[in-house]
């Protein structure tokens, strides 16, 4: 079950945290399990997307889930809300982490949209193109995943967040402890440095840009980026970020920058099984029965 986007102030509970952290920390698994279950899969989207790796988000998000739950009898609710504690912890995990092999890869746009020219062009028949309608689907996630690569590693993250789950920009400006207004700032930055590139490359809005998914599919499992029979993005997804979205009632999009928007919007928000694995060999480890007393 995925629960409500805790970057949307109007339906998010910090006040059941609060229940569950007081629980968890009197003894009470299932609390300690449910406070974990309600963040465990946005962090892991998150790291999908900052890291562009599955096995690697799954590790990274490993790590904050033991920090989180390692941490957790210090966490003071006097000092602050527990969603700005566990974020900014979550946050600053992401950028202090050793850069990962796709970062060393893809050092900027120009680099990316090298490697996507240098791909050739194979146009699919009318038969293939419904065949492989799953494939090119991959071949778009995966190259607009690719694209946010070529962010720096902050504007990168403010855009996940900002963009894609909407965080609400105080509770934004609280987790990296900026003024709402930089927020705003930064997040603006990132989606010009970001919309330019598609705009002058990327044929998904500027149809007068000659690239096009389905004829660069072929070529992307060729040199091996999409893996037809182990596809990294579409699958393994029961909602689409979208679904967190609190414009997803807006049908017309005015804007270039709207529309940019909502095509990351349309991207599988993935459930990961081997972090639900996690999760219980954390409640389950040793040191943390005797730290917790857990029953």
């Amino acid at each position: 079950m995925i629960n409500s986007n805790p970057f949307n102030q109007s339906n998010y509970s910090d006040q059941k945290d609060l229940e569950l952290i007081n629980l968890a920390t009197n003894g009470n698994r299932k609390s300690l399990s449910a406070l974990i279950e309600n963040h465990r899969q946005y962090i892991f989207n998150i790291a999908l997307k900052m890291i562009n790796n599955v096995a690697d988000a799954e590790d990274i998000t490993q790590e904050i889930l033991i920090k989180l739950v390692t941490n957790l009898s210090k966490y003071d609710s006097t000092k602050g809300r527990f969603r700005t504690w566990l974020y900014r912890i979550t946050f600053n995990h992401f950028l202090n982490t050793k850069k990962q092999k796709y970062e060393k890869l893809v050092t900027g746009f120009d680099i990316f949209f090298d490697y996507i020219q240098e791909t050739p062009d194979i146009p699919l028949n009318s038969i293939e193109k419904k065949e492989m309608q799953a494939h090119i689907e991959e071949s778009k996630i995966s190259c607009m995943s690719g694209m946010l690569m070529c962010l720096d590693r902050e504007q990168r993250l403010i855009y996940i967040v900002g963009e894609l789950f909407e965080i609400d920009h105080n509770l934004g400006a609280e987790i990296f402890e900026i003024s709402p207004a930089n927020f705003r700032q930064r997040l603006a930055r990132a989606r010009k440095d970001l919309y330019n590139w598609m705009h002058n490359k990327c044929g998904l809005v500027n149809k007068d840009n000659p690239c096009r998914c389905p004829k660069k599919t072929k070529g992307f499992i060729k040199n091996g980026w999409i893996n037809p029979d182990d596809m990294k993005w579409n699958s393994n997804y029961k909602k689409r970020i979208k679904s967190f979205s609190t414009d997803k009632l807006k049908e017309t999009l005015l804007t270039v920058d709207e529309i940019y928007a909502r095509l990351y919007k349309e991207h599988p928000f993935k459930i990961s099984k081997n972090t639900e694995n996690i999760v219980e060999k954390i409640i389950n480890n040793d040191n943390l029965n005797s730290t917790f007393n857990l029953s």
